[in-house]
């Protein structure tokens, strides 16, 4: 795996500001999901959909009541299990929900936030050199992963979320907001899945 330095620096944040990394990537990876529902005629991105919502809202709204527990519970019911006939599509959206359960998981545990918010930087990550892989019928080096474009636009879009989180020593609603709206009107995956009609 190429190693990202953001993760030194994910260190230096908040817990507020570590969870909203967090929320920020899964929202990234929620079209990858998607499109393998819709490929399978599955609705679970539905509610895919509705756990990453209580996410941002655990954000939004002050001591807003959530039972993460239950919110695991219903993600673990919907990851894919592969099998001969799997699209491509079912292992981007495996790693989807590998991400959002670390996301819940570091709710559950109120504790090591800075590992969990790594272990999602590098799902995302892992979603694009796979794809990679798969598109070249070869294991990139580290060297050809350096200079692979879509993996330096994701490392380039991590590094913007962190830098604006960097500076803010209170939690910003307005700055979350922002992050959320802007993410949603993109719909575009860490692999460039477009959700046209958002699903």
């Amino acid at each position: 795996m190429i190693k990202n330095p953001i993760h030194l620096r994910l260190e230096k944040l908040d817990n507020w500001q570590l969870k909203l990394f967090m929320v920020c990537l899964c929202e990234r990876m929620y079209p990858n999901f998607a499109l393998y529902c819709e490929q399978t005629e599955c609705p679970d991105s539905k509610i895919y959909k509705s756990i990453l919502e209580l996410n941002w809202e655990s954000l939004l709204v002050k001591n807003a009541k959530i039972n993460f527990d239950s919110q695991l519970e219903k993600l673990e019911e919907i990851i894919p299990t592969v099998d001969e006939q799997s699209p491509y599509s079912i292992y981007p959206a495996i790693d989807a929900c590998e991400a959002l359960s670390e996301l819940l998981h570091s709710y559950l545990s109120g504790e090591a936030l800075v590992e969990h918010a790594v272990a999602i930087s590098q799902i995302s990550l892992k979603t694009i050199i796979e794809l990679e892989n798969a598109q070249n019928g070869d294991n990139l080096s580290e060297e050809e992963l350096k200079k692979c474009q879509p993996v330096l636009d994701e490392l380039d879009i991590q590094w913007e979320i962190y830098r604006l989180l960097k500076n803010e020593e209170q939690h910003n609603l307005a700055l979350i907001k922002g992050l959320k709206n802007d993410l949603r009107e993109e719909s575009i995956s860490n692999i460039g899945v477009f959700l046209s009609n958002q699903i």
